[in-house]
């Protein structure tokens, strides 16, 4: 008969009767709540700043569009007929007048072309149109302001 020897060393029953306690599980709980909030928190956060950077996108071409066609038209035209800091008439072809007005309660930009109209920007909070004479401050890029009178203005 072969008979064995079991210890009652306190090492030994540790090694046997291994397991999580309950002071490491709320750490590790704790911990892993810490970088699941922190995740959250970045992904929530790159989320809205793709959806800005879309929307500046989509602005920055809207914008770009409508400052083409703007500078298309007005080299096309013949002369400025009248203006003001929310509308601009020119005189596109004989008898064909090219405006742009900005309504400021609606927030856009209208192009109207003899009686075709379309609206180039909308959302538009802020728009004020300026008229200059065509020769510059010495030694800088600044223009002269002129006033109201069609006549002198060179640019817009």
């Amino acid at each position: 008969m072969n008979l064995k020897t079991t210890s009652n060393n306190p090492a030994n029953r540790w090694k046997a009767s291994r397991g999580v306690t309950l002071i490491e599980f709320s750490i590790a709980s704790g911990l892993a709540s810490l970088i699941l909030l922190v995740l959250g928190s970045m992904s929530f956060y790159s989320a809205r700043t793709f959806a800005s950077i879309a929307n500046y996108t989509d602005l920055d071409n809207k914008s770009r569009t409508a400052l083409d066609i703007m500078t298309k038209d007005i080299r096309q035209s013949e002369r400025l007929t009248s203006a003001s800091t929310t509308k601009l008439e020119f005189l596109y072809s004989p008898g064909v007048t090219l405006s742009y007005t900005y309504d400021p309660t609606e927030k856009t930009l209208t192009r109207t072309l003899g009686n075709a109209s379309k609206v180039l920007l909308t959302e538009c909070d802020f728009l004020k149109f300026s008229l200059f004479k065509r020769n510059s401050f010495d030694g800088t890029y600044d223009q002269y302001p002129t006033t109201v009178e069609a006549a002198n203005t060179k640019l817009v």
